[in-house]
């Protein structure tokens, strides 16, 4: 899970990048990077860190430019601690080309070896989002005729890339002189949108991982890019999309609705609040089918995200819900951080009960999440 963003603007785009990292915060808290370019050049800033920590006054300015991308980060491969892995990464042949994506290869392993033997490309880090930038190197130097790149050509290319590529992915790019590149795989398993913004000068357009970043930036939400779809947005502002490859089929991560994204987010058309309301009216449905016998009186639920299911459970079994729980925010979420250790101890210091609420009860705890157990088996013990 990582957050992606890009923008093709009218004006400097540095401070929007970092407002939309902030509101994508919670999908990755290990690293952050933004590129802007200008002309042909890209400028670049990323560290690890959360993007508050990563971003100061100074590396503001060192980024200017009408367009950029930018990425969060939470490791599915290669290190947690890599300051190496931060994203967006960058290649500079044949184009200039950084990327920053969201999801995770199954096949990394054997495209990296493809790129050492056949491509003639080396891979330097354990991140497979390294590994894509590089497929997509070689394919738009492939799909290329003379080394220039129209939007068709952009398309061929990634429609080879999901070819070879296999496993989950969005992506955001930026090519150097060219404009800004988002796609995602052919079964939309990762999230990505689209928004525009009409000004004097021009439309602008975002790409983003959710739609709160595209409501939250004053850009009005297009659409979702599509399973399979890739969007090209050029530097003067042109809008250019096509479906790349022949059997696309939506198959959304259901993690997405249930825990990954921010409840005020719509991901495929759908709102990821109601969803969380319908999952607790289906989990009253089957209490009162399955588990009659039980004397439930209270309802409380682990924040933050299981909030809106608990609420509708507790109308549907017609019981009170309260809140039991208080919760540190100033602890991340623990299933995206580095290491069980790390994860236990910080789930003691995120969530305090409150005995009151507790003492002679009956209580049904709803909890969204069950990754790994850490939250749930130190909340019962």
């Amino acid at each position: 899970m990582c957050g992606i963003l890009g923008i093709v603007a009218q004006s400097p785009v540095n401070q929007l990048l970092y407002d939309g990292l902030l509101l994508l915060q919670h999908r990755g808290q290990d690293a952050a990077g933004i590129v802007t370019a200008e002309r042909n050049s890209f400028h670049m800033h990323k560290a690890p860190g959360m993007v508050r920590d990563v971003f100061r006054t100074r590396n503001m300015r060192s980024l200017p430019g009408n367009m950029g991308i930018a990425h969060c980060r939470y490791p599915t491969a290669g290190s947690a601690f890599s300051s190496a892995e931060a994203q967006p990464f960058y290649v500079n042949s044949p184009f200039g080309i950084v990327l920053g994506h969201n999801g995770n290869l199954t096949n990394s392993e054997q495209l990296k070896d493809e790129m050492f033997r056949t491509d003639l490309r080396h891979i330097n880090t354990g991140s497979d989002s390294e590994v894509l930038v590089n497929v997509l190197a070689h394919e738009l130097e492939q799909a290329s005729v003379k080394l220039r790149l129209e939007p068709q050509t952009i398309f061929t290319a990634v429609a080879n890339v999901h070819r070879r590529v296999k496993g989950a992915y969005a992506v955001v790019a930026m090519i150097a002189g060219y404009g800004v590149l988002a796609f995602r795989d052919p079964f939309g398993i990762r999230p990505a949108v689209i928004g525009y913004n009409e000004t004097e000068a021009g439309t602008e357009y975002m790409v983003a991982s959710e739609s709160v970043a595209v409501d939250a930036l004053g850009f009005r939400l297009l659409r979702d890019i599509g399973p399979g779809e890739a969007v090209f947005i050029d530097e003067e502002g042109g809008f250019h999309s096509q479906q790349c490859t022949p059997h696309a089929s939506l198959n959304p991560c259901i993690f997405e609705y249930v825990y990954l994204a921010r409840p005020d987010s719509l991901i495929d058309g759908a709102s990821v609040y109601e969803t969380r309301l319908n999952m607790g009216e289906k989990l009253a449905e089957k209490i009162r089918r399955q588990y009659r016998h039980l004397e439930v009186d209270v309802v409380i639920p682990i924040p933050d995200s299981s909030r809106p299911s608990a609420l509708q459970l507790a109308a549907g079994l017609g019981v009170p819900y309260r809140e039991g729980f208080v919760k540190n925010r100033y602890i991340g979420r623990t299933f995206i951080m580095p290491g069980q250790a790390v994860r236990k101890r910080s789930v003691r210091q995120k969530l305090n009960p409150m005995a009151m609420e507790f003492a002679g009860k009956n209580v049904l705890l709803v909890d969204d999440s069950i990754v790994r157990g850490t939250t749930s088996r130190e909340i019962v013990q």
